[in-house]
């Protein structure tokens, strides 16, 4: 089956040039290169690139599956475990890959500590019900302290190798040490909002590359744009080809998408209240929204968008060792049972 450029992540005047031109399905773009395709279209030779990069991503001619192979797919997905078992219980696992997940809170709030967290967890072997994969940070606020990764790496290598009770698991250790940890975290620092954008439009191609990637994490998507870019629309234009761009990473590539966005105060009828930065159009583009707050001494992570999990608030800690459980207070709610058949379950608990 021939598929459309309406299946393309393009805004609306490249898809219009390209129809022009009389390119009708993605499978005739695929032997052009950027310059070929620049003159036969119309384009200039950046918006060629960005057509050839989403051609690459959303895996070119590829038919389009059916509504139950989607569902199929989801059901067989699998996500990255947090270490906070009350979390990954309401995520049904945890951060889901191919799918966009933003992290909102004020500062000091843990969004860059859990965004850590997972480029650790990602990795822990599959006979443990981890991926095994690598991660990608993007760090646009300079943020990632190198030792915190490496306290988090400690801690969940110590808390494997005490779970490990079969020969499988134990060859595992072997090659799931700290310093392994460390070398399959890919650490990007982008210093303003064109180099973040310019490093998401190469992210396909480094996805190629290392197939075993299977988490990029944005931290923080609104500090570059909030920062060094003051004219709305044009903000709003960039972060929507931004979001595109994201989402078709995910999905295309399988990797869990995470992002970790601000707070900021809006004024309504009843006053002002804190509302994650960015604006309503950039809300719409994450599969789920992840509130951290603080909820008296305590944090909390509360799901406050996802079309397929319940709104939920858990609390949550920081220790030495990274995102944990909080202690249970006798005012707490007894945790439901967690369904069996989640792979996750056992490296998900707390060291």
């Amino acid at each position: 089956m021939l598929r459309p450029l309406s299946s393309l992540s393009l805004s609306p005047g490249v898809r219009l040039k390209l129809l022009r031109a009389g390119f009708q399905f993605t499978a005739e773009l695929q032997s052009f290169s950027p310059e070929e395709l620049a003159e036969e279209a119309g384009v200039s030779q950046q918006e060629a690139q960005e057509v050839l990069e989403a051609l690459g991503s959303s895996g070119g001619g590829a038919p389009p599956l059916t509504a139950l192979e989607l569902l199929q797919k989801e059901e067989q997905s699998r996500s990255i475990v947090t270490f906070c078992s009350r979390l990954d219980e309401r995520l049904h696992g945890g951060i889901p890959v191919g799918k966009l997940t933003e992290v909102c809170g004020a500062p000091g709030t843990g969004k860059t500590q859990l965004c850590l967290q997972a480029a650790v967890d990602v990795q822990v072997p599959q006979c443990f019900g981890g991926l095994g994969g690598q991660a990608v940070v993007m760090d646009t606020e300079g943020g990632v302290l190198l030792q915190r990764l490496d306290d988090m790496a400690t801690a969940a290598v110590r808390h494997c190798s005490l779970l490990a009770s079969d020969e499988e698991q134990r060859v595992a250790m072997a090659t799931f040490t700290v310093r392994s940890v460390l070398e399959n975290v890919f650490l990007v620092r982008c210093h303003d909002y064109t180099e973040l954008l310019a490093e998401v439009r190469l992210l396909p191609g480094f996805l190629r590359e290392r197939p075993g990637v299977r988490l990029v994490v944005v931290d923080s998507v609104a500090f570059p744009f909030r920062l060094h870019l003051d004219d709305p629309p044009h903000r709003t234009r960039l972060l929507q080809g931004l979001a595109q761009q994201l989402v078709a990473v995910a999905t295309g590539h399988d990797v869990a998408v995470v992002v970790t966005n601000h707070m900021t105060t809006r004024l309504g009828p009843g006053g002002s209240r804190l509302v994650p930065a960015l604006g309503d159009s950039w809300g719409h583009a994450p599969n789920i929204r992840l509130l951290l707050k603080w909820a008296g001494p305590r944090r909390a992570a509360a799901i406050f968008k996802s079309p397929s999990h319940l709104s939920a608030s858990v609390h949550f800690q920081i220790t030495s060792d990274g995102f944990r459980d909080a202690e249970e207070e006798p005012d707490d709610q007894p945790q439901s049972k967690r369904p069996r058949g989640h792979a996750h379950q056992s490296a998900s608990g707390a060291p």
